[in-house]
């Protein structure tokens, strides 16, 4: 049995990740947390995600909530994730970590970090996601150059980054297999007179509203044609699902930064 502790319970990710840890076989929920100022610590989870009193309740001390975890669950933000990557790092406890918005800089700090214990991070769980990730590699070698690149990603109105992880990485996987570098080429916003569209861009652009869960096109636009890859996510729970999925993966590989592509085998 995996015992598990989930950070941000209070979010609506973490809720959800806690209440399908109690319901799926060979992971045991033992502990949860969240910043010492939420309003949700020393309540019983059963405030957060239903049903009758447990007994457990909110720790705002990620320390005091581990207990004898055999590894964290995190989809937080990045600085905070950061700061637990650091705790887990010291006790070598096992993490999965589904935060977006990590810097150049705090992705280096992950790396250094996971020298010491193995971590799952990734800007996307879902397993159609990872899938997508490996296909637009393939699809953007194949095309080569001669087709342009436009990802375009939506999500709910209280999404606080911009652009999403998921629309970043896959901006990220088509710089490399193009040979080119995105902060030399990504193309943010447009807008006025902007002049012709060049060869070597690749486009990332944002929409935000309502309560969409996340969904990701990758546009491969040619002369007389177009290739357009999508996902769309209808629910949290496959999100959920991937990092259940990953937390029973990771407690049992050597040091390292992994990804979800290498939780799946598609790597």
């Amino acid at each position: 049995m995996v015992r598990a502790a989930v950070a941000g319970i209070g979010g609506r990710m973490g809720s959800r990740i806690a209440q399908m840890v109690r319901e799926t076989e060979g992971v045991e929920l033992i502990g949860v947390f969240e910043h010492s100022a939420h309003p949700a610590v020393g309540k019983d989870i059963a405030e957060i995600i239903g049903g009758s009193p447990t007994g457990m309740i909110i720790s705002g001390n990620m320390e005091e909530a581990l207990g004898e975890a055999d590894v964290v669950i995190d989809f937080t933000n990045a600085s905070a994730s950061l700061g637990h990557l650091q705790v887990a790092a010291a006790r070598k406890v096992p993490m999965v970590v589904g935060s977006t918005g990590f810097s150049g800089d705090q992705m280096e700090q992950a790396r250094e970090l996971s020298r010491n214990f193995p971590c799952v991070l990734t800007p996307n769980m879902s397993m159609g996601v990872n899938v997508l990730f490996k296909v637009v590699a393939d699809v953007a070698r194949l095309l080569g150059g001669g087709f342009d690149v436009e990802i375009v990603e939506a999500h709910h109105r209280f999404k606080k980054d911009a652009p999403s992880g998921t629309a970043l990485k896959l901006a990220q996987i088509v710089a490399g297999a193009l040979e080119r570098e995105l902060d030399q080429v990504g193309v943010y916003a447009r807008h006025g007179l902007i002049g012709e569209r060049t060869g070597q861009e690749i486009g990332i652009q944002t929409l935000r509203g309502g309560d969409i869960v996340g969904e990701h096109t990758v546009l491969f636009a040619g002369l007389g044609e177009r290739i357009e890859l999508t996902h769309r996510a209808h629910s949290r729970d496959n999100f959920a699902r991937g990092a259940i999925r990953a937390a029973l993966w990771v407690v049992q590989q050597p040091p390292g930064l992994y990804d979800m592509q290498h939780v799946l085998g598609i790597r």
